[in-house]
């Protein structure tokens, strides 16, 4: 039977968080996609948990009811402790760590299966988009410009279709069927250590819906709360790799040295699993019409809970690119933006996850009395302080990010440059966010706008919104009577002392984005 041929803007495949995403946000923009996963159906175990602050901005953006969603179904991390020969170390709280730096102030946690069926369930509610399951993608062909993407599939019931696309998006993990179609070397390496993960039930002090690590030995050892009372998520180390030690292998054979060292009383176990851990950056994000986001561009260790949000971010970073480009508002070179802005940040967080995972497992007497004698009495210290505490949730949460001195950034004005996430401050008892719902160009000022900015912003479409000049915009480091030029994700494009709407019409020239379109 010949295959059937069907046409598409976008096609997706790989329906994990990264892909729902890209879909979610490419469908709020009126853009047609379609969402094909091999998988029999969703998954219904994982191993990503952390959701961070600037992914719950994003979704608040999107849509406040998908963060605050997210937020009531999962469950805050309110405290992190670390455990040395079978006492608990220390303790840091974590209730409200980034407190007036984000809306969303604090560690989340929400299982990624739980993540996914939301997500799932937004797409097919909000723009009648399922995702299609048990539907493999077998190869494709990229004709440049000599045509769209032509792709050929194989749905469950083994027949084939070939879907026409615009545009093809691999967001299918780290064994990415499109990366390797397209030929894109994967470097990296894989970390010696093989990894269990368990879903458990149980009591004792470790399980007080906090996060607990222990330092004993180069053996990695974590304790993650999850929703519901007595539940929480173990990843640890499995000690003997060996064939025989592995054939079988269960919890009962790796947990004894979690309910020895925490004093962790187990249940039940829900779930457990085995994997290894890989640090790899695809050579290239983008080839032509397709792209690669997730694990199929980059992987890396889970310290700090990056890896699941990364790509997350992938998504609404190329999304709303690629929405501009499909309606003919801007050109295909602003597409090569998100090769140069992701790559960057990915390569950045592999380095840094690597050595922090390298700290935390590293053998030898030296490692092992720093992590037992040194790290106990000199983070308390240093988690004392205000500044240090800011900074690790900035790392951690993401909003430090940024593209700055990258092709779309221009401008600096005091502690804002160009390429920054945009400050949140509340203004007048309303948070500066909620003007990003549009998922648009717009203009903010804090202060007062000029008339001449007023009229320019009025005849291109673009929103300006004011805001009146509080002592909390100047702790969020904005500028008085400034002008700060917002890219639909919510990162500053252009930063202006004074105004100066010829500058801005030529950053908008120069990176052939048309301007009378905008306002649409």
């Amino acid at each position: 039977m010949p295959a059937t041929s069907t046409s598409t803007s976008v096609l997706i495949v790989g329906a994990g968080p990264t892909g729902l995403v890209l879909a979610l946000w490419l469908s709020k923009l009126g853009v047609k996609v379609r969402i094909i996963d091999k998988a029999e159906q969703a998954a219904t175990s994982t191993r990503a948990l952390a959701v961070q602050a600037r992914t719950l901005e994003l979704y608040a953006q999107f849509d406040p009811a998908l963060a605050s969603t997210v937020v009531s179904q999962g469950r805050k991390a309110v405290g992190f402790n670390a455990w040395v020969h079978g006492r608990r170390a220390f303790h840091a709280p974590l209730a409200q760590i980034g407190q007036a730096m984000t809306p969303f102030p604090f560690v989340h946690i929400y299982p990624q299966h739980q993540h996914e069926r939301l997500l799932t369930d937004r797409l097919r509610q909000d723009f009648g988009v399922s995702v299609e399951w048990h539907t493999e993608l077998v190869g494709f062909e990229d004709r440049r410009g000599a045509g769209p993407v032509v792709a050929l599939v194989k749905t469950a019931r083994g027949a084939e279709e070939v879907i026409e696309a615009k545009y093809i998006a691999g967001c299918d993990g780290s064994h990415s069927a499109v990366r390797k179609t397209l030929g894109i070397s994967f470097p990296g390496g894989v970390y010696d250590q093989l990894f269990y993960v368990a879903d458990i039930a149980g009591a004792g002090p470790a399980m007080d819906g906090e996060i607990h690590v222990c330092l004993d030995e180069a053996d990695f050892l974590a304790i993650f709360p999850l929703a519901g009372p007595g539940c929480a998520r173990l990843i640890g180390t499995v000690r003997d790799t060996s064939s025989a030690a592995l054939r079988d292998l269960s919890f009962d054979h790796v947990g004894g040295r979690a309910v020895r060292q925490m004093k962790l009383q187990v249940s039940r176990v829900n779930w457990f699993s085995t994997y290894r851990l890989h640090h790899r950056v695809a050579e290239r994000f983008r080839q032509g019409r397709a792209f690669l986001l997730g694990d199929a561009a980059h992987v890396h260790s889970p310290a700090g809970g990056q890896g699941m949000n990364t790509g997350i971010g992938d998504s609404i970073n190329l999304a709303w690119k690629l929405a501009a480009v499909l309606a003919g508002d801007a050109e295909d070179v602003l597409l090569d933006t998100y090769q140069e802005e992701r790559a960057c940040f990915a390569h950045r967080l592999v380095s840094t996850t690597d050595r922090a995972f390298n700290v935390a497992t590293a053998e030898g007497w030296f490692a092992q009395f720093v992590r037992t004698r040194i790290v106990p009495v000199l983070f308390p210290i240093l988690f004392s302080f205000r500044a240090v505490r800011r900074f690790m949730f900035r790392t951690v949460s993401q909003i430090t990010l940024n593209y700055c001195g990258m092709t779309l950034s221009s401008g600096r004005v005091g502690k804002v440059r160009g390429g920054q996430r945009l400050p949140w401050v509340v203004v007048d008892g309303v948070g500066n966010y909620e003007s990003l719902s549009s998922v648009a160009w717009q203009i903010h000022v804090y202060g007062t706008a000029t008339d001449a900015l007023t009229a320019w912003s009025k005849k291109h479409g673009l929103r300006l919104t004011s805001f009146s000049w509080t002592s909390g915009c100047a702790s969020a480091g904005l500028t008085r009577d400034a002008v700060y030029v917002l890219r639909p994700d919510g990162y500053v494009a252009v930063a202006q002392t004074r105004v100066d709407v010829d500058a801005i019409e030529r950053y908008f020239d120069r990176h052939q984005i048309r301007l009378s379109s905008l306002g649409r």
